[in-house]
C-alpha cells in the first residue's frame, strides 16, 4: 500500500469515529449540571482501536465539528457556547484522553486488561478535565466540582472502561485482520 492511500485511509477511519462519537453523544442520561453520554465510550473505543495519535485526531475532529455549530454534542447541541460552557471541559478532555489511551497501549500491548488500564486513565483525564472547566464557569468551591463533575461518573465510567476495551481490542483485532488499520505499537498475536 502507497504513503498516500495509508494516509488517505487514515483520515478516513479518523473521520468515522469522530461520527461514531457524535452519534454515541445522543445517547445520554441527563443530569443536573452534565449528562452521562456515550461519547466517552466512543473516545475509549477510538483510542483503543487507533491509538495515540489518531484517536486524538479524531476526536479533535469531532470538537472542530461541534465547535462550528454541527449539533453533534450530547442533547444534539453544537457550537463554540457548547465548549465554553460548563460541559466543555470534558469535550476537550476526549482529546487528552484518546491521546494518553492510545499510547498507553502503544508503550504496552494491545491486550484487554490493558486496555482497560488505559481506559479508566483516559476516564480520569476527561473528568480531570472537564472538573476543571466546571468549577471555572460554575464558580464552584473544589467539593462542589468534585460532586457535581466526578462523582456521577465513576460508576458509570468503569463500566465504559470495560466496554471500549472488549470492543475496542476485539474491532482492532478484525480491522487489522482486513487490513482496514495498520499496526501501531505492540500487537499480541
Amino acid at each position: 500500500m502507497t504513503e498516500r492511500s495509508n494516509k488517505l485511509r487514515s483520515l478516513i477511519n479518523c473521520s468515522i469515529f469522530a461520527a461514531v462519537t457524535a452519534i454515541l453523544a445522543q445517547m445520554e442520561i441527563p443530569l443536573p449540571l452534565i449528562p452521562i453520554s456515550g461519547q466517552t465510550l466512543a473516545v475509549g473505543i477510538a483510542a483503543t482501536v487507533l491509538g495515540s495519535r489518531h484517536g486524538a485526531i479524531a476526536m479533535l475532529v469531532y470538537t472542530a465539528i461541534g465547535a462550528i455549530g454541527l449539533p453533534v454534542f450530547a442533547g444534539f447541541s453544537g457550537g463554540p457556547q457548547v465548549l465554553i460552557g460548563p460541559s466543555g471541559g470534558y469535550i476537550f478532555g476526549f482529546i487528552a484522553a484518546a491521546y494518553f489511551t492510545g499510547l498507553i497501549l502503544e508503550k504496552t500491548k494491545f491486550t484487554i486488561p490493558l486496555a482497560l488500564i488505559a481506559n479508566i486513565v483516559g476516564m480520569i483525564v476527561t473528568l480531570l478535565f472537564g472538573t476543571l472547566q466546571l468549577k471555572i464557569v460554575m464558580e464552584l468551591n473544589w467539593n462542589a466540582a468534585i460532586a457535581a463533575g466526578v462523582y456521577p461518573f465513576i460508576a458509570v465510567g468503569l463500566i465504559k472502561a470495560f466496554l471500549a476495551s472488549l470492543i475496542g481490542i476485539t474491532l482492532r483485532n478484525r480491522l487489522l485482520q482486513a487490513k482496514l488499520i495498520t499496526a501501531s505499537g505492540k500487537e499480541v498475536a
